[in-house]
């Protein structure tokens, strides 16, 4: 750990410190106990998922697997972090690391589960729901509180931004030995090997479930399986995959055109990437952000008409839905501790800011703000059942063009982007 990053989440902890104390004297609480949280095992089965920790236990502490423990926070005193431990032969023990930021709480390290006394005043948030001592007298996740919490995480300090610019480095590391990969005529399955590998992190650790894939398979927005074989033939490759650092979340998504696509899927790529690139350049504080998603539509119109794949307007090609048919996710989502970060669906107020009806899968509807850092992910896709209803129109596309491009799956170029007062801060050089 370097002692930049070190002073920096000095930094961060003592702003948490402050603004815990602030909102705990509003709410007239004497303490808050944040519970990590804790993996449930299948049904009927001994063996449980991959965990992460409860997010706002992570903004204190930086440990992403933590189970079975508790943070209390009281104004003006010490944070107590009552971190699970056991003795135990079958598993290798929680170990605290050694730096310098186990200073800055008290630590108590707990052999059995515990539940932490809290005085007075108190709340409780995460999930407590399964805990054989739910009922502890105390608030259990209020919503008012929840909401001030979760709007502290949407503007991130600067040890927050250090954190994600890192994870990004570490996941971009992944994609140039996923791209080699593909290059060496892998299938999935390797391609995914060769990613956890130049990343450095084990499946069970990535933030997100790494999306690798070939042909049409780029066309499945969230496509979850991994082909053993490669194809035959080398049409493309997506992959949009992640990293944590510290708990923090790399988003990364690059497509490639493979030996045997058309050229124009190639020229398609290209030009994804220029629209990401201007796009980058619209995340500045107070833009809104439906806005810049409906700019992706309009300049879509443009990359499909020059493109040779749609032969009307601009105009026409967004009001009769063509681009939506192209594109039918959003432009991109808050990032943080999370994938889809807190309160991207919410006014500062806390008050819902549900995303329009034209376009329900935006997952961030907020004007943005110096601190927030962002992805920016604009996707062209050929998606058979999201084209067919237009083939019953009459609307100017360029179909055989079109079906020349289906083998190829889509596009999908995505960066993270940190909003600053001096403009776009590009984590994903």
């Amino acid at each position: 750990m370097s002692k930049q990053l070190y002073h920096l989440q000095q930094e961060h902890l003592s702003r948490l410190q402050r603004d815990y104390a602030a909102l705990l004297e509003e709410h007239r609480l004497d303490c808050l106990a944040i519970y990590s949280g804790h993996a449930n095992a299948f049904f009927g089965d001994d063996q449980a998922p991959a965990f992460q920790t409860y997010g706002h236990f992570m903004h204190w502490v930086p440990l992403a697997d933590v189970q079975h423990s508790w943070l209390v926070i009281r104004p003006h005193q010490r944070p107590q972090l009552y971190l699970y431990a056991p003795a135990d032969f079958w598993h290798l023990p929680t170990r605290l690391p050694e730096e310098p930021w186990v200073d800055e709480f008290d630590i108590h390290l707990c052999s059995d589960h515990v539940s932490p006394a809290l005085d007075g005043h108190a709340a409780i948030i995460g999930d407590v729901a399964q805990l054989p001592n739910a009922s502890l007298k105390a608030q259990l996740n209020p919503a008012t509180l929840l909401n001030r919490l979760d709007e502290r995480r949407i503007v991130k300090s600067d040890y927050e931004i250090a954190c994600l610019r890192e994870a990004n480095r570490l996941a971009i590391a992944g994609h140039e030995a996923a791209q080699a990969a593909f290059l060496g005529a892998s299938g999935e399955l390797d391609i995914q090997l060769a990613y956890l590998a130049g990343s450095r992190q084990r499946e069970s650790a990535v933030p997100y479930q790494n999306i690798i894939g070939l042909n049409d398979h780029a066309g499945v927005l969230h496509y979850q399986h991994y082909d053993i074989s490669p194809p035959r033939r080398r049409h493309s490759l997506l992959v949009d995959a992640g990293r944590r650092f510290r708990g923090y979340c790399a988003d990364i998504t690059r497509t490639h055109a493979g030996p045997d696509a058309p050229a124009l899927f190639g020229e398609l790529v290209g030009a994804m990437h220029g629209l990401k690139d201007e796009l980058v350049q619209g995340v500045t504080a107070g833009t809104d952000f439906i806005a810049l998603h409906e700019q992706m539509h309009q300049r879509l119109g443009d990359i499909l008409i020059a493109h040779d794949l749609f032969r009307g307007s601009r105009e026409q090609a967004v009001a009769e839905g063509v681009t939506r048919a192209f594109c039918p996710h959003g432009l991109g989502h808050s990032l943080g501790l999370q994938v889809h970060d807190v309160a991207g669906l919410r006014h500062p107020d806390g008050t819902a800011a549900p995303p329009p009806n034209e376009h329900p899968a935006l997952r961030l509807t907020r004007t943005l703000s110096s601190g927030m850092v962002v992805t920016i992910e604009p996707g062209l896709y050929f998606i058979p059942m999201l084209l067919a209803p237009l083939r019953e129109t009459s609307l100017p596309i360029n179909w055989a063009l079109l079906d020349y491009c289906m083998p190829c799956g889509g596009i999908r170029i995505e960066d993270n982007i940190a909003v600053t007062d001096q403009g776009p801060d590009n984590l994903t050089p």
